[in-house]
Formats: C-alpha cells, sequence, structure tokens
C-alpha cells in the first residue's frame, strides 16, 4: 500500500512551481525536444499521382521492362533500408549520448528544487566532471532491461517501466551508485506503490486534454506540473526506503 496521496503530492508541486515556474517550463522543454515530446499540428500531405506514362519509366506490365524494374526496385529497397539504418543508429546515439544524461540533469533539477534549490544549472548536471560516464552506463542499462521486458510483452513492460521509474532519480543522488543496484534499488522502492502510480499518471490526462486545445502546444504548459509532482514521489520513496533501512544516505550520496 502507498502511504502519500496524489492530492500531497499535487500541492506540493503547486507549492514549488508557484515562485520558478517558468525554470521549470524551460527544464521541461529542453527535456521535451530531446526527448521528441514536442507535438505538432502540421498535417503531411503527399502529392497526387501524375501521368504513370511520363518520363518513360518502366512501369510493370510494360513490354520487356520486367528485368529493369525488378532491378529499379532492388535499387530503392537497399537505399531506404540504408536510410533506416542510418536513422536508427543516429536516433540510439543521440539517444543514449544526449537524452539520457539531459533526463538525469532534469530530475535532478525537479529534486533539487522541492527542496528550495533552484538552479537551472542541474540541467546539465549529468555532463558535470566524473558524472556522466556512469549516468549513461546506468540509464543504458535501465532501458535495454525495460525494452526485454516489453519484447515479452507490453503489459509486463509497462509494469517494468514503474518499477524502474526512480532509476533516473537515483543517478542524480549518487551516478556512482551502480547501474545493477540502481535498478535493484528503483524496484525494491516501487514495490506496492506501482497502481498508485498509475493512478496518478491517469490523473493528469485531464490536463493533457486542455493542453491539446491550442494544437498540442498547451501540453508543454503542464510538463512542469507533471515533472514537479514526480519528483515529489520520489523523495516520499526515498524517505521511505530510508526509513525501512532498504538504503541509506551515504549510498544515495546525501550528506548525513
Amino acid at each position: 500500500m502507498s502511504n502519500w496521496t496524489r492530492a500531497e503530492l499535487k500541492d506540493r508541486a503547486k507549492e514549488v512551481l508557484r515562485g520558478s515556474y517558468w525554470k521549470a517550463f524551460l527544464v521541461s522543454f529542453v527535456l521535451a525536444i530531446v526527448g521528441g515530446g514536442i507535438p505538432s499540428c502540421s498535417v503531411n500531405s503527399g502529392a497526387g499521382g501524375g501521368d504513370e506514362s511520363a518520363g518513360g519509366w518502366p512501369w510493370p506490365g510494360a513490354a520487356g521492362a520486367g528485368d529493369e524494374w525488378s532491378g529499379f526496385a532492388l535499387a530503392v529497397g537497399l537505399i531506404v533500408l540504408a536510410v533506416v539504418v542510418v536513422i536508427i543508429v543516429v536516433g540510439l546515439a543521440f539517444t543514449i549520448f544526449l537524452r539520457f544524461p539531459l533526463e538525469v540533469g532534469a530530475k535532478q533539477y525537479f529534486k533539487q528544487a522541492a527542496v528550495g534549490d533552484v538552479n537551472m544549472n542541474y540541467l546539465g548536471y549529468a555532463f558535470w566532471r566524473g558524472k556522466y560516464v556512469a549516468v549513461v552506463k546506468g540509464m543504458l542499462w535501465m532501458s535495454v532491461l525495460n525494452f526485454l521486458w516489453y519484447l515479452l510483452l507490453i503489459v509486463p513492460g509497462i509494469v517494468k517501466g514503474y518499477a524502474y521509474s526512480m532509476v533516473p532519480y537515483l543517478l542524480a543522488d549518487n551516478p556512482g551508485i551502480g547501474t545493477k543496484r540502481a535498478v535493484e534499488l528503483s524496484d525494491r522502492m516501487t514495490q506496492g506503490q506501482k497502481w498508485a502510480m498509475f493512478v496518478l499518471d491517469l490523473s493528469f490526462i485531464g490536463w493533457y486534454i486542455l493542453g491539446t486545445l491550442a494544437c498540442f502546444v498547451g501540453v508543454l504548459f503542464v510538463l512542469p506540473y507533471v515533472n514537479a509532482t514526480k519528483a515529489e514521489l520520489y523523495l516520499t520513496l526515498r524517505q521511505k526506503a530510508l526509513a525501512e533501512g532498504i538504503c541509506d544516505r551515504a549510498e544515495l550520496g546525501l550528506s548525513e
């Protein structure tokens, strides 16, 4: 059973945002950009089909065009495949080496803002000396594990997504905590909490719906509220873990 309520977390988040909303907005905005989280209202429309006989293309069915068409289709297929592979590789590199560190930095910002330390420099926290490699390794390990669970089934993937959701915060507390320990501790911190966490996410649906009224751009203004609330959740679960002896302050890099 959870020992927190949605109302308590949201009230504390609102209080934090009362004097620092626009800083929180900028941090959330940057994270949305690198995470591909900015909705768009643009509609792409394809050009209509032209004259199939124009340009002398060897369309299927044309006399003697079979071999030429097969060769052309193969060439196009290989080019498309190569482009797709390049896009995937670049996307993975972007996610691992930029989005992961910025995500941890954003968690650090919201976590620290919750205790009165409002400093946008925390967005680059993972890039500080001695932290980057450990943060990237921890986030990558978490993502691989979650991906493997999604390969098994969608529902287990979602459940494990909640189980591992504290990893970025733990890495923000102490990047040197270790990849396996961060995952293990996150899993233990969220035991008995996942359903309440799921309901907490559902409670923001109304805000997201309102945000879509401005061509989805309004969603951006909701993100600081969501992120601040999630930080309050982590601080609550962290305090519970410390009280239960699941971890200690030294392990989390906290001062005594």
